[in-house]
């Protein structure tokens, strides 16, 4: 795994590029943990235009760079991916969350997934619940939801097993939904309609 320190140079100017990006007042990467539905609209435009054009600029083998990288990095390469709907990536983010090697760079690889829509990354998806939810003892942080997931929220079913005491199902699907639509808005150009709409400010 690269990390973005002396001797690595490349790694480093690529995290400084679009991992850190102060544009606002955190850190890229911490906005894209789900801070930026928080923001205020005139920084939440802000921060989904500029997440907009450095996807669209970004190179393939910038964003390779980043998915060798720590969490941080691959986060910000997944959402990117996402945004710009880079589906040659799609073989290597199911790789990389069905590994599911380091905390939260998964909430990235499914809002990719979840952006590119096709029923393969919902197949996808189905199969990192199917391996993950079983395992009580791994409860960080792995609320996800599709159209797909029905099996998985029936009374006593993987999802209670596994999430008792969280949110229920329909708030994670929720807040999937709303990332989705943040990137849309955000490379569509339609941001100030998007935050006129939201319901999590």
């Amino acid at each position: 795994m690269r990390v973005p320190l002396s001797p690595d140079h490349e790694m480093m100017k690529l995290a400084r590029r679009y991992v850190v990006a102060r544009r606002v007042e955190f850190p890229r990467y911490m906005n894209l943990m789900g801070n930026f539905l928080g923001l205020s609209d005139r920084k939440v435009i802000r921060f989904g235009r500029a997440l907009a054009k450095d996807a669209r600029r970004i190179s393939d083998h910038d964003l390779s760079v980043l998915l060798d990288g720590e969490w941080r990095a691959r986060l910000t390469a997944a959402w990117l991916i996402g945004l710009d709907r880079r589906v040659q990536f799609r073989e290597r983010l199911s790789t990389m969350l069905l590994d599911s090697e380091l905390v939260y760079a998964g909430a990235g690889y499914c809002l990719a997934l979840a952006r590119f829509g096709e029923d393969e990354d919902a197949a996808i998806l189905s199969s990192y619940l199917d391996r993950y939810l079983p395992q009580v003892e791994n409860r960080y942080d792995e609320k996800l939801a599709t159209d797909h997931a029905g099996r998985f929220l029936t009374p006593n079913g993987l999802w209670e097993t596994f999430s008792p005491d969280d949110p229920d199902a329909s708030d994670c699907k929720r807040a999937m939904a709303e990332q989705v639509s943040f990137a849309e808005s955000a490379m569509n150009g339609t941001l100030a309609g998007w935050t006129a709409g939201r319901d999590w400010a």
